[in-house]
């Protein structure tokens, strides 16, 4: 005869449980479980089978418990998880990547009817086209304001509908409708809300940064630190060569401006004074380039008739 356990006792197993979780993992996904049901929840279950736990309880239990361990053990990282249990939550424990245990978990969304009296998680559009219904149901597509016309016996929408919107309550109207219709406009599944790792709580969001983002994030923050160092003059790093240079500069036209001089104006002064130093100075690096175009070009040429050469003397022999 099995006997069941008495309440205290499952409070501790849970405990336990919770508590080994706590030790072994450093990374947790707070995820909705709103609409979930016990056989997708299994599914889920058995996707994630290997580095990642599913542990859902009473929110009450669970801070309870992580509470209590940060108090016995003195590891008070836990306890950034303790205002993220709000709701109808659970806890995906896991030592995989982050961005695949939540990739693995949306794929287990299933569709679901818009049921009277749900709070609608988007919005509910019924496209334009036929239904299949016969003409007798135009009535019931007038009560919701759809606009309609018979087609080959049938009843057609003529235009998109906004049926319901994101957050509104599902009428019986509406629920009956997208019934006949066939249309299950909402999908249930896990939804992950926070991400914790190692004390440290973020959005969702970061799951979906690339190499490229992150580069581009610390690329313009480092332009913001250069741009204020440059402002008030505060030498940093990043500044540092921005400012050597517009020293330089500032030294070359003061050396210009007067009769103050330096090994590295000299030259400017020179280009100054005559001109025709610069552009003597620049022909040659554009007519090195040019005469290396042109000696390609005439090579080119020169070899193009010992091809043709060789493909007629490839003729003669064939049918000489």
């Amino acid at each position: 005869m099995v006997t069941k356990s008495s309440k205290a006792e499952r409070k501790s197993v849970y405990d336990q449980k919770l508590c080994k979780l706590l030790e072994a993992y450093t990374r947790v996904l707070v995820v909705s479980a709103d609409n979930v049901g016990s056989n997708q929840l299994q599914g889920i279950r058995k996707g994630l089978r290997g580095d990642s736990v599913i542990l859902m309880g009473k929110n009450t239990m669970m801070k309870r418990t992580i509470r209590a361990h940060s108090e016995k053990t003195g590891n008070t990282t836990y306890l950034s998880l303790v205002p993220l249990l709000v709701g109808n939550v659970g806890l995906i424990f896991t030592k995989g990547d982050m961005k695949e245990v939540s990739d693995e978990v949306e794929k287990y969304k299933v569709g679901a009817p818009a049921r009277v009296g749900l709070i609608a998680p988007v919005d509910v559009v019924v496209p334009p086209g036929n239904t299949g219904l016969d003409p007798s149901q135009t009535s019931f597509f007038q009560v919701l304001n759809i606009p309609t016309k018979i087609n080959k016996g049938t009843v057609e929408i003529v235009t998109p509908v906004e049926l319901i919107m994101k957050g509104d309550k599902v009428g019986s109207s509406e629920s009956a409708l997208l019934a006949k219709l066939g249309i299950r406009p909402f999908s249930y599944g896990l939804i992950v809300q926070s991400v914790y790792e190692n004390g440290s709580v973020f959005s969702p969001e970061v799951l979906n940064l690339t190499e490229d983002d992150i580069a581009q994030k610390f690329i313009a923050g480092l332009s913001n630190v250069v741009a204020l160092a440059m402002a008030t003059t505060y030498p940093t790093l990043a500044a540092a060569p921005h400012m050597f240079t517009n020293a330089y500069k500032n030294l070359l036209a003061v050396a210009v401006s007067t009769e103050y001089t330096f090994p590295q104006a000299e030259k400017v002064k020179e280009y100054i004074k005559d001109p025709s130093k610069f552009a003597a100075a620049v022909a040659p690096a554009a007519g090195s380039g040019g005469s290396a175009a042109a000696s390609k070009v005439e090579e080119k040429k020169e070899e193009a008739p010992a091809e043709e050469s060789e493909e007629e003397g490839g003729l003669f022999g064939l049918f000489d």
